[in-house]
């Protein structure tokens, strides 16, 4: 089992189509980018709620309206989405395996179960740094790689498509 959810992959896939690197706020629908992506609409309609309790991003009704960012995507770290999708959860739960040894005969010595496991310690240190990764990378700076892998036409027929498509939304 994955430690981050394809609800994060398929969140942040959808954010990058809302966030200009640029710092330009742009807007689409919850329906339009669950089509662009391949994703079932109510999966994304799940994951969009979750990122706008999390004051990710803000919902407008109406023809016009649609999702934006809640800040401008250099505001926002990829830390903020995976803990608004999956909540924040500890890459390792110790289970205290070392007090379990079958030579203390239920009773482990001090020695044995006082202070902090190294494996647990181990852990610890690893998750701190997956997040401070995740912490340090924004929406921005994701779109903008993204946007170098990506030929200049696919943004131009992106950024058609979604404008075809709210041209034409009734809500």
């Amino acid at each position: 089992m994955s430690h981050i959810s394809a609800g994060v992959e398929y969140a942040l896939h959808c954010l990058l189509f809302i966030a200009d690197p640029q710092g330009k706020v742009t807007d689409a629908s919850v329906r339009d980018l669950s089509e662009l992506q391949g994703v079932p609409f109510d999966y994304v309609a799940k994951l969009f709620t979750k990122l706008h309790k999390a004051k990710l991003i803000i919902a407008t009704e109406g023809a016009k309206g649609g999702i934006r960012l809640a800040k401008p995507s250099q505001e926002i770290s990829v830390l903020e989405v995976v803990d608004a999708i999956d909540g924040r959860k500890k890459l390792f739960d110790c289970k205290e395996i070392r007090n379990r040894c079958a030579v203390f005969e239920d009773n482990p010595p001090s020695w044995a179960s006082s202070g902090l496991c190294a494996i647990h310690a181990l852990m610890i240190e690893a998750d701190d740094k997956m997040r401070e990764v995740l912490a340090a990378q924004t929406l921005a700076g994701l779109a903008s790689q993204f946007g170098r892998k990506a030929p200049p036409e696919f943004s131009q027929q992106v950024t058609r498509w979604l404008g075809d498509r709210g041209s034409r939304r009734i809500i």
